[in-house]
């Protein structure tokens, strides 16, 4: 008998599919592509149309198998995407064109690596590339846009996607290291000093630390480290959209992927660092705080962080985006990738050319801040 012929279908409410046929899609080792991720998003109030965000989402199937998916969102602004295009809607306003709604295949507010193309096989994730495209012109849409996507995603594309690249600053347990002070023996004796210094400040301020996943948080652990990431988004003058019932729906339904980061001093919360802890890696999402320390931003963020991956034997620790300061506490600049269509043939060949340049000084600026890494010559 010959196979079932593949129907694409748009607009997809993830509340529709089931939760095991789209984690199925993908090995579970990224916790922001699984359905409860994603859908609790949408379900918790955090994906507003007046900001921007319409769950639109891509999938294939044959038959009722759901054969292949992409988290797919139709966007009126850029906000919330962390790959910056702002140049590129002045530009179609100068010319009397409209750039949103545009496409966007991403996890809201992650700038996290992770698989984009959804499926058990090759073939089919390309043809949710080509499927990507063709929603551009049979909707109107500007341009689609594939957002930090894996490394190993960009051979999905063909020609005509532009390809980008950015720099995050990510650590590896590159050494094998086993425990912190093993961590800072690879360190030269500057950088290697200095972040002892840090640390003592932190101590010697009466500052301690407790690490709690979504099944041993409390409520009120929940609400305080919902109140930082409130307190930091509106310091900055931000809008946080991440709900209060969006930490307990994570705490709920993954409640081993959560992880959460909380200074003390005192018996009472200081300050608190949001984490999402996938099978070897850990990403660092959002902090805030109280009370000001010095040091205490780079403990309740980096080194405690460190500290839990080696425990837990996760090799790998994402902080979040931007941050050269991160360097010289282990977190080396690597290359995170995104991928571009554009409908309007002109914009696109001016903007291939514009990428092209864009990516070259990308790979320059990373070799460049690669010489001050903090390990001793030798040591990875």
């Amino acid at each position: 008998m010959s196979e079932p012929s593949v129907e694409v279908r748009w607009g997809e409410a993830l509340g529709r599919i089931e939760a095991s046929a789209w984690d199925a899609l993908h090995d579970g080792g990224n916790p922001f592509v699984r359905h409860a991720f994603l859908h609790g998003l949408e379900r918790t109030g955090c994906l507003q149309a007046h900001l921007g965000w319409q769950p639109h989402h891509l999938t294939l199937w044959r038959g009722e198998t759901l054969a292949a998916a992409a988290p797919c969102y139709v966007k009126t602004n850029s906000h919330g995407e962390f790959v910056f295009d702002h140049a590129w809607a002045h530009a179609y306003s100068r010319y009397g064109l409209s750039y949103f709604p545009k496409l966007l295949c991403a996890v809201p507010y992650s700038p996290v690596s992770g698989p984009r193309l959804l499926a058990r096989d090759v073939a089919d994730r390309r043809a949710l590339a080509m499927a990507l495209a063709a929603a551009c012109n049979d909707a109107g849409f500007s341009s689609a846009h594939v957002n930090f996507h894996d490394a190993a995603e960009a051979a999905l594309f063909d020609g005509t996607w532009m390809p980008r690249s950015d720099i995050q600053y990510q650590w590896t347990n590159a050494g094998g290291w086993t425990d912190f002070e093993g961590f800072l023996g690879a360190f030269d004796h500057k950088h290697r000093k200095n972040i002892r210094q840090e640390r003592a400040k932190v101590a010697r301020a009466g500052i301690t630390f407790r690490i709690v996943h979504g099944d041993e948080a409390e409520e009120d652990d929940l609400r305080a480290m919902h109140g930082f990431y409130v307190g930091t988004f509106n310091e900055y003058g931000n809008r946080p959209a991440l709900t209060l019932e969006f930490l307990h729906h994570l705490a709920s339904v993954m409640p081993r992927s959560l992880v959460i980061i909380l200074a003390m001093r005192a018996g009472c919360v200081i300050a608190g660092a949001l984490c999402l802890r996938g099978t070897d890696t850990l990403y660092g999402r959002y902090w805030g705080a109280s009370e000001t320390h010095t040091g205490l931003h780079f403990e309740t963020c980096y080194y405690q962080g460190i500290d839990y991956c080696l425990r837990e034997g996760l090799t790998r620790f994402e902080p979040g985006a931007q941050g050269e300061h991160k360097i010289a506490r282990g977190f080396l600049p690597t290359t995170v990738h995104s991928h571009h269509w554009i409908a309007e043939p002109a914009f696109r060949e001016a903007l291939a050319d514009w990428c092209r340049e864009e990516s070259a000084a990308v790979a320059g600026h990373r070799e460049t801040l690669l010489a001050r890494s903090p390990f001793r010559q030798g040591v990875p």
